[in-house]
């Protein structure tokens, strides 16, 4: 279960100290079987905040929660008027050089995996392979009733057709694709059922309060146990959806590696904390292992 943003996790004195020597990370790529675990960090250099560092968005914004999407009508209004105008911009963002460094990675034959927490897909239009979406992903959309999926952009042009004029300036867009408006502003936005079924249609993710399908769950486990080595990318793991990966390869004795610039939940089980931007860090990397940067990466459908 994704727990409630608003329970915060503060960071105590006894946490090893962050560095920015990558020797550890390159010499775990270059003996292979690395396994990715990415957060919200991987993809603020696209555009995207994340929910804790710097600027994050918990300062100003509190996700949605499974139970109140599933409360009430009007708080499934908010919900879709404000991530209807977020997807806009969320659905159009771009990997950056941190994503296309992973998807080299795994060109390359160095990676295990790559598990995200993140619901971008931005690994993917990069290029990474067989990627895990731990919380899902807002290119799909769910229905509660049937269970029936379908693309998000399909949605998006009947919320345009339901909703002519809707332009309401976003306050800002944040980690789960969703966008900054008050309730003026929301207004008497249409919401849309299912077109099988009338049921309630929801973005095919995990919200906060909701549980991480078991089945997800045994994969990732799977792919820890397998793997030589585990590194954490722009995670601060305070919630357990990510952290019982990093406990699990600690308690098999696997190298952890983490990158991210401020202290994380996961500090004490690992080898290293590199304090570098993710970008700079990972291209410094691919440099050092001599893995050229795909400048292409695979295209997505419009938002």
């Amino acid at each position: 279960m994704r727990m409630r943003p608003t329970l915060s996790w503060t960071p105590t004195e006894d946490l090893p100290a962050g560095t920015t020597d990558l020797a550890p990370v390159a010499d775990a790529l270059r003996a292979g079987g690395v396994l990715v675990l990415s957060g919200a960090g991987i993809s603020t250099e696209s555009g995207i905040p994340d929910y804790r560092g710097e600027g994050g968005s918990l300062s100003r914004h509190t996700p949605m929660t499974y139970q109140d999407f599933t409360a009430g009508a009007q708080a499934r209004r908010r919900y879709w008027a404000r991530s209807h105008l977020g997807w806009r911009t969320f659905g159009r963002a771009r990997p950056n050089a941190g994503h296309r460094a992973v998807a080299a990675f795994g060109r390359h034959g160095l990676l295990a995996g790559v598990i995200t927490q993140n619901v971008d897909g931005l690994h993917q239009v990069a290029g990474s392979e067989d990627v895990v979406e731990l919380h899902g992903s807002l290119d799909r959309v769910v229905c509660l009733s049937c269970g029936a999926v379908s693309p998000r952009r399909e949605l998006a042009r009947r919320l345009e057709a339901a909703n002519p004029g809707f332009e309401p300036a976003a306050a800002a867009i944040n980690p789960d694709g969703d966008a900054g408006l008050t309730d003026d502003q929301v207004g008497d936005f249409r919401v849309l059922p299912c077109t099988l079924c009338g049921g309630i249609l929801k973005p095919d993710v995990v919200f906060f309060g909701e549980t991480v399908p078991p089945r997800r769950v045994d994969h990732c486990r799977t792919l820890v146990r397998e793997a030589a080595s585990l590194l954490v990318l722009g995670s601060s793991l305070t919630v357990m959806s990510g952290l019982r990966f990093v406990r699990q390869a600690a308690e098999a004795e696997k190298p952890v590696l983490i990158v991210n610039r401020d202290p994380t939940r996961g500090d004490r089980h690992a080898l290293t904390r590199i304090l570098l931007p993710l970008g700079t860090a990972l291209t410094t990397l691919a440099d050092q292992l001599g893995i050229p940067l795909d400048d292409h990466p695979v295209s997505r459908p419009q938002a």
